[in-house]
């Protein structure tokens, strides 16, 4: 296995040394969104004080005065540490349009609450930039920036880097500012029973005219390189809230018509209602369905309604499994009831099939499998198949053994259901290299396969992926194209209207996982490429439609280049079909750590879309959490469910009752979830 296959799945946590009873530090954190604090998630009115404006193409917040809902405990965002990070940086985007002379405007400040006492504060004025703490002996230390002029009715990105006794500013990531000052910032500033204040010190004197758009507070390291270099300097961006990326329409700047925020609501009554352009962001009330509704322009969303929605997420049943497993297919057949084929990473043990009885999973067939990382199932006919991605060689058991297979050669294997032997028999053999994922599609009445190949060897990452047609006179699949990827790891079939789409989610191409996954369209008997994404180490692609609207979301796994370190919390990005622009364009971004797979599903009119979060660079025991779409907000979180190494999640009905299944690539087991509605 290569050494990128191992740091991803295999790596051995760090051990952790806990100290009790010692002060703490805040270091080698997760960036921490201090806007996010603030913005009400599913609030039906925002908090007093806050404005939300759009200007320059971007929106912005503009704060009118100070609120205690600006505010909040230093302990709900520093709960892991007594200390405030010794080294630290913070990305701020802002828009001033002008300021007075000798006016000086916090955009954040921690303040004491028992005395209302500056801890530390970050505030502007006219062509001054102040970092501003509470030395040794309670002095009040200012590290200023001189000669930087923002108030210019434009938007700027500014890093500010600190450690010690040395502190650096980057505006629009342009040649930063250095300063050396004389007393270094304490390593024992103590947090407890203090409070962050957005936009202002907790009073009217200080308060941030400006939009600010951007607020990041980054524990442990220098953001810089992070954020630059970029496309779009001055609106570069690190973790900017989810309601301020999405953009209804351009103009200049005008305080947006969102219902949440400072819309007149009209909430129209009736048994039908249009909804267009005209009518975007009104609401309308259906009495025969007891439904509530916002128009997005296009089609009316539904807000509130009395049909099966979800409740709660509960523990249905522990499976304990021969090995640790990568991957889970769930399907039916016909005759036999619901399946799950597991991919277990023992070659020794095999893999599993799986049958639904008595409420829960069971044991029905073993296969032999080596370093099965995915099954996929498909049907042609009548007829069921399961072909399985095997990442290692091996001789196999003789009569599971294909004749052409050789020993050590890598080959994934097609099977056929037997309904005369009531189990899954060897059908064909593929060779692949490393292969990491089966994807079966139709299109014109013709069957079709394609394999991720993720590398031949040990570090050839950039090798062709095939897809393969089934040969109705041979009765076998036989090669029809060649695609080069780099270190593929899932494919994506899907259709809108007439147009077939294949996406793959490249992985690595032997020294950085920052490489394009590349999205293709069916032209002329063969895929062509339609459009390529920036992606970091890509596993997993997943498209669903809402209404009309058709998504893409993309698991990005973490950022490595080189010898460099690995960053695991990093955003995954739904994509949208701008069908006008023929291109797939950036809906949202949500923070994953080493995120391996995303399921979409629904449940009566809502959607939801469930993360495969797998390690945060300390841990594989970490949360992967269930998101639900919420209209203009997009996706919110719901609810986090423990898991360990997650690799896989898979939604399934059964008898009236909706699941989720997990599988783990760290430990012997996959759990059921049962989703409870109401």
């Amino acid at each position: 296995m290569s050494f990128f296959t191992l740091l991803l799945l295999y790596l051995v946590p760090r051990t952790i040394t806990m100290h009790h009873g010692t002060r703490t530090p805040c270091t080698d954190q997760l960036p921490l969104d201090l806007l996010s604090r603030v913005l009400p998630v599913g609030a039906p009115v925002p908090p007093s004080g806050l404005h939300m404006i759009q200007t320059g193409g971007v929106r912005g917040l503009r704060f009118s005065h100070p609120h205690p809902s600006l505010s909040f405990p230093s302990s709900q965002l520093l709960m892991n540490c007594d200390l405030f990070p010794r080294e630290f940086s913070i990305v701020v985007t802002l828009k001033i349009t002008r300021m007075a002379p000798k006016k000086n405007e916090y955009i954040f400040s921690v303040v004491e609450e028992k005395d209302e006492g500056l801890l530390l504060g970050l505030r502007l004025s006219r062509d001054r930039f102040h970092f501003l703490f509470q030395g040794h002996g309670g002095v009040m230390e200012r590290w200023v920036f001189r000669g930087v002029r923002l108030a210019d009715n434009r938007w700027h990105t500014l890093v500010l880097a600190a450690t010690g006794r040395y502190a650096r500013l980057s505006a629009d990531c342009n040649t930063p500012l250095e300063l050396v000052h004389s007393r270094s910032f304490p390593s024992d500033m103590r947090t407890q029973g203090s409070r962050f204040h957005i936009g202002s010190q907790g009073r009217r004197k200080g308060l941030f005219s400006g939009l600010v758009r951007q607020l990041v507070l980054v524990p442990g390291w220098d953001a810089t390189t992070d954020v630059c270099p970029s496309s779009n300097p001055r609106l570069a961006e690190l973790a900017v809230p989810a309601v301020l990326l999405d953009l209804p329409f351009k103009q200049t700047e005008i305080s947006l018509a969102l219902p949440r925020y400072e819309a007149e609501v009209h909430v129209s009554v009736g048994l039908e209602r249009k909804c267009s352009v005209s009518v975007r962001g009104q609401l309308w009330f259906n009495p025969q369905r007891k439904g509530l509704y916002l128009c997005d322009g296009a089609v009316w969303v539904p807000m509130l309604k009395e049909s099966e929605r979800l409740d709660y997420v509960e523990e249905h049943q522990i499976l304990p499994t021969s090995s640790e497993t990568y991957d889970i297919e769930v399907f039916h057949v016909a005759g036999v009831g619901l399946m799950a084929a597991m991919a277990h990473s023992s070659s020794g043990l095999g893999s599993a099939v799986y049958l639904w009885k008595h409420g829960g999973f069971q044991l029905y067939q073993n296969i032999s499998t080596y370093g099965a990382l995915a099954w996929r199932h498909f049907t042609m006919g009548k007829k069921v198949f399961l072909v399985v991605s095997n990442s290692a060689g091996g001789p196999g058991e003789e009569e599971e053994k294909a004749p052409e297979q050789e020993e050590g050669v890598e080959m994934s294997v097609i099977y056929r259901w037997s309904d005369r032997k009531r189990r899954f028999v060897r059908f064909q053999s593929l060779q692949t290299h490393c292969a990491r994922d089966w994807e079966a599609f139709h299109i014109h009445k013709h069957t079709y396969l394609t394999v991720a190949n993720h590398r031949q060897g040990d570090n050839n990452h950039t090798i062709d992926s095939v897809v393969y047609r089934w040969n109705p006179g041979t009765k076998s699949f036989q090669v029809h194209q060649m695609l080069r990827t780099s270190g593929a790891y899932d494919w994506e079939f899907f259709t809108v209207g007439p147009y077939h789409f294949l996406v793959v989610a490249n992985a690595f191409d032997g020294v950085t996982t920052h490489v394009d996954s590349v999205i293709y369209v069916w032209l002329n008997g063969n895929f062509r490429v339609f459009q390529t994404i920036k992606t970091f180490c890509a596993t997993d692609w997943e498209m669903f439609q809402i209404g009309s609207r058709v998504f893409l979301v993309v698991a990005n796994g973490h950022r490595l280049h080189g010898n460099g370190p690995s960053r695991y919390a990093i955003n995954s990005t739904i994509y949208e079909l701008d069908v006008n622009a023929q291109l797939f364009i950036r809906f949202q971004d949500i923070v994953t750590y080493s995120a391996v797979d995303w399921e979409f599903f629904t449940l009566g009119e809502e959607s939801f879309l469930v993360v495969a979060n797998s390690f945060d660079g300390q841990s594989y025991s970490l949360n992967s959490v269930l998101y639900r779409w919420q209209g203009y907000e997009g996706f919110v979180p719901v609810h986090r469910l423990p898991t360990i190494g997650c690799s896989d999640w898979e939604f399934f009905n059964f008898e009236g009752e909706s699941y989720l299944i997990y599988s783990s690539a760290k430990a012997p087991l996959s759990k059921v979830f049962k989703l409870k509605t109401h």
